[in-house]
């Protein structure tokens, strides 16, 4: 069991004012002055007089010092003994030194014990290396890592930033329904669930209802979890993950391009100028994501074809590309990894994109759709299109995709009563956070992922 150690204040300071509170990631606002940190043993070294305890407080590390002579005997024997991820209040006096990482380091002068790590159950994770299965294991305290940290701290930016654009742009937060009577691209890749006795499914977009509430504010978003049951095993894809919808009334495909790369360039640029700090310790090499402003490039469907043979043709790509089909995963890392910046593929054949596809007017072959791929081969980010606004178009469409239409009806109704041209995108929150902090595996991208062989912990 742990070892509960009840925190003991030192008597000497009693009539003395306490030390403000402080976070690691601020401790520079206090050089010179004496601060409280509220945090976890991370790691210590010891050399002859001389302690190191190096302390995480959820906001970043920063290494003590303590000398034999420095501190109390009491408080000296409780940081030599301290273990791995003790909870700790630890009192010092914050010291500016260039050679520490975060440029400041702190002379303790107290600590307390708030719960002791036995050595008879030692923390599983140590600095040694581990294998991911192992990790993902005990990813509820992988998680306290400094690059597992940094990755979600990351993450947060990038849905505050998106938010940020949403929300400063004269657009509405709507949250659709999780439980869904019916699929919004097909029931093939649902999770059903019992709804009191009538079919239900967890859902895999908030897209449809979006388009609800467009026509009732004009322009909104969506921001939340989805669900895809693919039996895939991708280091792309999860089972569970969250998705921003955005939806305007009266835009059409040229503005939702428009749109789509100045949301991802003020979320770059955004995590560029709040979160270096992560990037660095996450190893990202961050010139890489300097270039991403708009515009971006654009390539029609029948453009992108005709790279993806050329490349075959010299030898880049193992397979020919089938005119006709939708892009892989392998054709859209080598598209993207042509770019310094996200490459947008529009017009793809209508027959391989949904039914709710708006047809070009200048060629009905072709849908008023685009995906948006990441540079350095991270495949796509966001998907979007024109919505079909007829009626008739839509009604027929359900039937082609074998769709119920009973579950569609007030989705129809919507053409029925003040339809317009209107268009949205959806934008992987876990897809993003893998590209902008340079992850191999989607699985680092979210607390704790769901993928098809994981559900545990």
């Amino acid at each position: 069991m742990p070892e509960e150690t009840a925190p003991t204040s030192d008597s000497s300071a009693s009539s003395k004012p306490h030390p403000p509170l402080a976070t690691i990631a601020t401790i520079g606002r206090h050089d010179g002055e004496s601060v409280t940190l509220h945090g976890w043993l991370y790691n210590s070294r010891e050399s002859g007089k001389l302690l190191f305890p190096i302390f995480r407080d959820g906001t970043g590390l920063i290494q003590g010092v303590a000398h034999v002579k420095s501190v109390s005997p009491e408080v000296f024997e409780t940081l030599k003994n301290l273990t791995q991820e003790s909870s700790v209040i630890v009192t010092g006096k914050v010291r500016a030194d260039k050679r520490a990482p975060g440029g400041y380091e702190l002379d303790v002068e107290n600590v307390q014990v708030v719960q002791r790590v036995p050595e008879s159950d030692p923390y599983p994770i140590t600095l040694k290396e581990h294998g991911v299965d192992f990790l993902m294991e005990h990813r509820h305290l992988w998680v306290r890592s400094p690059r597992q940290s940094a990755i979600l701290r990351v993450r947060a930016e990038i849905m505050r930033a998106t938010a940020e654009f949403f929300d400063t742009n004269g657009f509405i937060r709507t949250d659709p329904p999780i439980l869904t009577p019916a699929a919004c691209e097909g029931t093939s890749t649902l999770f059903p669930v019992d709804y009191f006795g009538d079919p239900a499914f967890l859902t895999q977009s908030g897209q449809l209802y979006a388009e609800a509430t467009a026509l009732a504010l004009g322009k909104v978003y969506s921001f939340g979890p989805t669900f895809r049951a693919e039996k895939s095993k991708t280091r792309r894809h999860l089972t569970e993950f969250w998705m921003v919808e955005p939806e305007v009334a009266f835009m059409d495909l040229d503005g939702l391009l428009e749109l789509s790369e100045n949301c991802l360039s003020h979320i770059v640029q955004s995590v560029l100028k709040n979160r270096a700090a992560e990037l660095q310790t996450i190893g990202r090499d961050m010139a890489k994501l300097e270039p991403v402003k708009a515009p971006f490039p654009r390539l029609r469907y029948d453009e992108a074809v005709k790279m993806l043979n050329e490349a075959h043709a010299k030898g880049e790509l193992e397979n020919p590309f089938e005119y006709g089909n939708d892009f892989g995963s392998p054709d859209e890392t080598w598209l993207s990894s042509q770019f310094d910046r996200p490459v947008m593929v529009h017009r793809y054949p209508a027959d391989v994109k949904a039914f709710y596809m708006e047809p070009d007017p200048a060629d009905p072959r072709f849908a008023l759709c685009v995906d948006v791929l990441a540079p350095e081969g991270y495949g796509e980010v966001i998907g979007g299109s024109q919505r079909v606004s007829s009626y008739e178009l839509l009604s027929s469409r359900i039937d082609q995709h074998g769709l119920p239409r009973e579950a569609f009806q007030w989705y129809l109704d919507l053409r029925r009563y003040g339809s317009v041209p209107h268009a949205g995108f959806g934008m992987g929150i876990e897809r993003v956070v893998s590209w902008i902090c340079g992850l191999e595996h989607v699985r680092e991208t979210i607390p704790f992922a769901r993928t098809l062989t994981r559900i545990y912990p």
